[in-house]
């Protein structure tokens, strides 16, 4: 799993860790809502440790609201996580999402229910509709709040948020990110060997980085930081000893594999494209 890339909102409490996935299917179902909804709600899914909260997954869940009241589909949301469940049996009910960029008084009543399904949920929020701007994502705990025996509240305390990501699920990402320069928002996959070859230069281009600030340190311009230099050798120690003859020979046997069953592929395809035709005749 990669670093988080940015973070919002600090204060004490557990982090909040949000895959790609969630997002993506929180606008998703914010772009399928019903029409007339101005909002719609869902299941978090994903694991919890001493230290942060990991969302993985998500379902949205069918409601109604209206000023006065709301109505959400309980029953659904039991058989949604049940199949969860046969999928992903380490995913468990970690709290509940709301599109929008406001807690309103709805939101405690979910959250009451979503209390009773998990220990402390989080309430996260997610501003598809672009209110401020920008999507502004945020997580909270509830506490109540109030005097005893009397009237007792609620106050959503906001977390830290920040998002992480599966080294499979960066190839998505990083193909999302290609979309914002293009015109038409759309772009295909790449091949393999392409996506080979862009991730080669970008390694040469972290180690000409990585060259040029030793070379810095060593002269005088730039002084020295002990973090980076423990990054540095860690980094050193993490690469296999190994002769240049031996990694050319690796590397060619992994490249002739590829290009094989690259070659494979292909000739199954026009294999099947031609029986396609015979049927046909």
């Amino acid at each position: 799993m990669s670093s988080p890339e940015r973070s919002a909102m600090s204060v004490f409490g557990p982090v909040v860790k949000i895959h790609p996935v969630v997002l993506a299917s929180i606008c998703d179902s914010y772009e399928r809502r019903n029409e007339g909804a101005s909002r719609v709600i869902g299941t978090l899914l994903g694991t919890i440790d001493k230290h942060s909260i990991e969302v993985t997954n998500c379902f949205s869940v069918p409601h109604n609201e209206s000023e006065d009241e709301v109505a959400v589909d309980m029953e659904f949301a039991k058989n949604m996580y049940e199949l969860h469940k046969r999928v992903s049996p380490t995913e468990v009910i970690i709290g509940w999402y709301a599109t929008g960029f406001d807690i309103t008084e709805h939101s405690v009543l979910i959250h009451e229910y979503y209390s009773r399904e998990a220990s402390n949920p989080i309430h996260l929020t997610v501003d598809s509709a672009l209110q401020s701007g920008k999507m502004n994502i945020r997580a909270y705990v509830s506490a109540q709040m109030g005097v005893p025996g009397k009237t007792v509240g609620v106050m959503f305390t906001p977390l830290t948020v920040k998002y992480v990501y599966y080294d499979t699920e960066r190839i998505g990402v990083d193909l999302l990110q290609r979309t914002r320069v293009t015109p038409s928002r759309t772009k295909g996959l790449t091949s393999d060997l392409s996506q080979v070859a862009g991730s080669a230069a970008r390694v040469q281009d972290m180690l000409t980085t990585v060259l040029a600030y030793i070379e810095d340190v060593l002269s005088g311009k730039v002084t020295a930081d002990n973090s980076v230099g423990r990054f540095l050798m860690d980094l050193v120690n993490k690469v296999p000893t190994i002769s240049a003859e031996d990694f050319e020979n690796m590397l060619n046997s992994n490249i002739n594999d590829l290009l094989m069953v690259t070659y494979l592929s292909n000739l199954t395809q026009a294999q099947i494209a031609l029986n396609e035709k015979l049927v046909l005749l």
